[in-house]
């Protein structure tokens, strides 16, 4: 009897050989007919679409319709689509309390879950849909450590609110709520501007993390021209959804996989258009994960160099007035590699099938106000500044593009809270004399644990005026939608016996934005005294998702140990 694996489904020389051919597979495909499909489709490469909707964050709400084009598109070029969800945790609903400590630590989950779901299932391909501010990263790390062909669709950003003629996204309702604590608007206005702020579906029209995670994909070669920026339910999303769907095929067919694409020069890329338009802080954190899983390099000091030699050219809210949204019609991400011109790796190829400057040079390049020539910046240097000094010997970051000209340089007594929520009671009760630096600590990957972001706090600040005249600095993170003199991801942080631990009230802080300095004015004799004397607070008790999170920071700061 020939058993030959021919007589039964011919191999097609991909992962998904494992599951359908040979006799000994016909449990594996009694399976899949009870799935209802058929003996021919298995003949096809297996497609994943790696979906993160779910009915509770915004900017996973339209994946269930663009998930629907998608398996078109896969099914039209003779793939054969499976979908699967993955989780997503929307900042903005989990911002100002401790379900903020398990936003960070949602990007391992996903990207462990997804490598589990890819790898037990012996796809051949993915298309993956991820928005909000975790999910890409956490899709990007999977897809580069699986590494099989992949493509993105983003659900893009939603529709900006408007107020007595002011454009809005959540950071200016968070604003008016720091203007409501000093009455300059009433109750009743702060709930109208509330139900006025996100009129439709999408990630937020700003420039967090989601949509500076939606630029970077772009930027890297994964995702289609203007996917980023197109709007949910529009017949152009509709149709790259389609696109991707067929792409996704080819590439498989073809072996085309992610780190064809990811290398240290579309990194760098990557990195100079969120530089060039004020994207969020977190890159820093995310970058450098999702370059490791590409077997890349890239350092702190680097990140710093790549700012400075990138111009500022785009002010997008909350650096500037313009809405995320408002990006689309100004030409989206080809227009910003145009004006950025040979500051980049042209020649790094796409999934599209053209390289960065053919993107670039077919760039419908609409508005030179929104997206200004390089010649012509807003600022010579981009929008990430590292500071370095006594506070943050392994060093700190803060949004330059989104401090005032007169906050660049200050020099003030320090204000010392343990954790966020008394910053935040502080500045709601008017406790914070303008001209002083807020310390907020405890509040690391391993003290918080989970690092969360600041965001409440800093928006507050901003409403109250404090901004104008205060700084903040933390061991925490900030969200994209951050914008004053606010200093993040100081290390060593407080619960690994950083500076910022032995902090006292009325230290003076001196931070110099031009110079990238942070320092404490304390002998380092006496911060050495305080730290001896200091009994060191055991780490917060942590179990389950943050337990693993901690343990996981943990080893990262041995490993860096060992290698200094």
């Amino acid at each position: 009897m020939n058993n030959s694996t021919d007589e039964i489904i011919k191999a097609k020389g991909l992962p998904s050989d494992a599951v359908v051919c040979g006799v000994d597979r016909g449990g594996h495909r009694a399976l899949l007919y009870s799935l209802g499909i058929e003996k021919e489709e298995m003949s096809r490469p297996f497609i994943a679409v790696v979906n993160s909707w779910n009915d509770i964050v915004p900017g996973c709400a339209p994946f269930k319709e663009i998930a629907s084009f998608v398996k078109r598109g896969i099914a039209e070029a003779g793939g054969l689509p499976f979908e699967f969800c993955t989780i997503g945790v929307c900042d903005g609903l989990a911002q100002g309390h401790r379900g903020m400590s398990y936003s960070l630590p949602s990007r391992e989950v996903i990207a462990d879950s997804i490598e589990i779901m890819l790898k037990a299932h012996c796809f051949d391909g993915a298309v993956f849909l991820g928005s909000c501010d975790k999910i890409i990263p956490g899709m990007l790390m999977a897809a580069l450590r699986v590494n099989i062909p992949s493509i993105f669709v983003q659900s893009g950003p939603m529709q900006n609110g408007c107020y007595k003629g002011q454009k809005l996204s959540m950071p200016s309702l968070r604003e008016y709520t720091g203007k409501y604590f000093e009455a300059e608007i009433t109750r009743a206005e702060l709930e109208k501007i509330e139900r006025c702020t996100m009129p439709t579906q999408g990630s937020c029209a700003m420039l967090g993390t989601a949509n500076s995670m939606s630029c970077v994909v772009e930027t890297l070669g994964l995702g289609l021209p203007m996917t980023a920026t197109t709007p949910p339910f529009t017949s152009q999303k509709r149709q790259e959804a389609v696109t991707a769907g067929r792409i996704i095929v080819g590439l498989t067919r073809e072996g085309r996989r992610p780190r064809d694409y990811v290398n240290k020069n579309s990194i760098e890329n990557a990195l100079k258009v969120g530089f060039a338009i004020g994207s969020s802080t977190n890159l820093v954190l995310h970058m450098s994960e999702i370059a490791r899983e590409a077997g890349i390099d890239i350092s702190l000091a680097e990140m710093d160099e790549i700012s400075a030699a990138t111009p500022y050219i785009s002010k997008v809210h909350p650096s500037g007035t313009v809405p995320f949204n408002d990006l689309n019609a100004a030409g989206g991400v080809p227009a910003i590699l145009q004006s950025l011109g040979d500051l980049l790796h042209g020649e790094e190829r796409t999934v599209s099938g053209k390289s960065i400057k053919e993107i670039a040079e077919a760039a419908d390049w609409e508005d030179k106000n929104i997206i200004r020539p390089r010649e012509n910046p807003f600022h010579n240097s981009g929008s990430l500044k590292v500071l370095w000094g006594s506070l943050a010997p392994d060093g700190a970051v803060v949004k330059q593009s989104g401090v005032a000209e007169n906050m660049r340089v200050h020099r003030g007594p320090a204000v010392v809270f343990e954790n966020m929520e008394e910053a935040v009671e502080a500045v709601e009760h008017g406790r914070i004399e303008r001209g002083s630096v807020v310390v907020i600590r405890n509040e690391g990957p391993i003290g918080g644990p989970g690092m969360r972001e600041m965001q409440l706090v800093t928006t507050l600040m901003v409403g109250t005026g404090l901004s104008d005249t205060t700084a903040l600095v933390t061991d925490g993170r900030f969200s994209g939608a951050t914008r004053g003199p606010c200093i993040g991801h100081i290390s060593p942080e407080a619960a690994l016996g950083g500076p910022i631990a032995y902090v006292r009230d009325g230290d003076i802080i001196s931070i110099d934005l031009n110079k990238g300095t942070l320092d404490i004015e304390v002998d380092g004799d006496e911060l050495r005294q305080r730290a001896s004397a200091s009994a060191r607070k055991s780490r917060p008790a942590a179990d389950g998702v943050l337990g693993s999170f901690v343990e996981h920071y943990l080893r990262k700061s041995e490993e860096k140990e060992r290698c200094l």
